[in-house]
């Protein structure tokens, strides 16, 4: 029964998440519009309209920046629960303001690529909003639910990201099937971003209903709320134990950043880059230029994209009945060398121009690599492997270090794969090797330095990294695992 309670109210917190994916993949639909209506009348040279395209795709991730710096002090000391419900407010600002840009200052349609400015500034806020729950909904979670539970329970937050995706893939094929592209380009790119305005809303009304965390509880000096909760989460039984050591692993919850060493805070970070590193966003935000690149067009480039997003949440399913199971380390490992295949063999295929079915297979298949492991297994790492002492802090630092290299992939992603003289070598394939390789490192680093934390207490990661916090990086990671 208590874990019921605690899948509820982790199930709220997930709709965080399901903003996370639909805001930074809606863009994908209305790539053209914005191109055709703010940056083609500007008449700019090919590197600046890509460039000006790339920032554009990606200025959300400015937000996302911000909000993950933010969203450690915001955990700290607006609670978990406010801070998100911030971010749900964020969210709505951005839907209605995305698809009328001109709001406040003219008619709709009337500014022309004046637009512009006012669109990137409504994304960056919806960014912010993006950042803040990217970390604050996972941090929720991990921190209401039990521990025989948690990694499942967080995985949940990546399928609810998979499925605010693959929502907004179906929104945007749908609303392009309502017109032709003319029509698109006028208005139907504005109904995909007003589209938003549902799930934000739902988001805002329901964490009006959830509790905060026990452990935001403990740091607030509400022991008597956090016995209350965890009563119901834990089980009367259980509750006083962990009471107990939830006071126990916060008696420092103001130390320093440094207070475990070097190696948690590098391990964090590097998960978090590499996790962006391997190509992920820009194969999600890109897809459809990706498939006409492939030689799809119209309407059969956004249902290829919708298979995209439907693979990505059957093989998050498989990471969410798998991570308790596995561990954290098998999935990350295997995960990162089905990637490397899978971009390796797609840059051939572009380079020698064999594309087709085939290309799709392995563009499913890179999706499938990083749906079961990298996706969601990263966050339960982040949400588990920093010590509570300075969760807040660590975790804010990941986050946005992680929207810091999704903002550069995505950018550079346009720059290089519009750039003529490597298209004449390469012929759109050289991006997909640069992720391949990435995926190689990235699944060498985890299997070297990350340790495991399946079945371990966030209060045990504490006293495991704090075994080893004079110790290098090498050192500690053999120590634990």
């Amino acid at each position: 029964m208590s874990n019921g309670y605690a899948t509820r109210i982790a199930l709220v917190a997930t709709l965080g998440g399901l903003l996370f994916g639909y805001d930074t993949a809606v863009i994908s639909g209305a790539i053209g519009a914005l191109e055709a209506n703010f940056i083609e009348p500007l008449g700019l040279a090919e590197t600046a309209r890509n460039s000006l395209i790339g920032l554009t795709v990606s200025s959300a991730l400015f937000g996302c920046i911000l909000g993950g710096i933010a969203a450690g002090w915001v955990a700290d000391h607006w609670g978990r629960r406010r801070g998100m419900i911030l971010a749900a407010t964020l969210f709505l600002i951005c839907s209605v303001g995305s698809a009328v840009p001109e709001l406040g200052l003219g008619a709709i349609g009337s500014l022309g690529p004046d637009a512009l400015t006012p669109f990137n500034i409504y994304r960056v806020i919806g960014g912010i909003g993006v950042g803040l729950a990217s970390m604050l909904s996972p941090l929720y979670i991990a921190e209401v639910a039990p521990r025989q539970k948690r990694g499942q329970l967080v995985t949940y937050n990546q399928m609810a990201i998979v499925l605010g995706i693959f929502g907004v893939y179906f929104v945007n094929w749908a609303i392009a099937r309502g017109g032709d592209q003319g029509w698109l380009y006028a208005s139907g790119w504005r109904w995909m971003f007003a589209s938003e305005a549902i799930p934000s809303l739902t988001f805002l009304v329901l964490l009006l209903f959830v509790p905060e965390t026990p452990r935001y509880l403990v740091m607030r000096s509400r022991d008597a709320e956090a016995k209350t909760l965890l009563d119901r989460v834990e089980g009367p039984a259980n509750a006083p134990a962990v009471l107990a050591e939830i006071r126990g692993s916060l008696v420092r919850h103001s130390d320093r950043l440094l207070s475990y060493g070097w190696g948690v805070i590098i391990a964090g970070v590097l998960i978090s880059v590499f996790q962006q590193a391997v190509g992920i966003n820009a194969v999600l935000y890109y897809a459809p230029l990706m498939f006409r690149n492939m030689g799809w067009a119209g309407d059969t480039a956004f249902l290829q994209t919708a298979f995209v997003g439907a693979a990505n949440v059957l093989f998050t399913i498989v990471a969410i009945f798998t991570v308790d199971r596995w561990g954290r380390k098998p999935l990350m490992i295997w995960g990162a060398a089905l990637m490397a295949v899978s971009m390796l063999a797609l840059g051939f295929m572009f380079a020698s121009n064999s594309l087709g079915s085939a290309a799709l297979f392995v563009v499913i298949a890179y999706i499938a690599g990083f749906a079961f492991s990298w996706g969601p297994v990263a966050w339960v790492l982040l949400a588990e492997m920093f010590p509570n002492s300075i969760k807040g802090k660590a975790m804010g630092i990941a986050v946005a270090a992680q929207w810091i290299a999704n903002l550069i992939v995505s950018w550079s992603f346009k720059v290089l794969d519009g750039n003529s003289q490597l298209n004449e070598l390469f012929n759109h394939g050289f991006c997909y090797w640069l992720y391949g390789l990435v995926s190689i490192a990235a699944g060498l680093f985890v299997w070297r330095f990350v340790p495991e934390t399946k079945g371990r207490s966030l209060e045990e990661m504490e006293r495991l990294w704090a075994r080893n916090a004079v110790a290098p990086l090498p050192h500690a990671a053999r120590e634990r695992t």
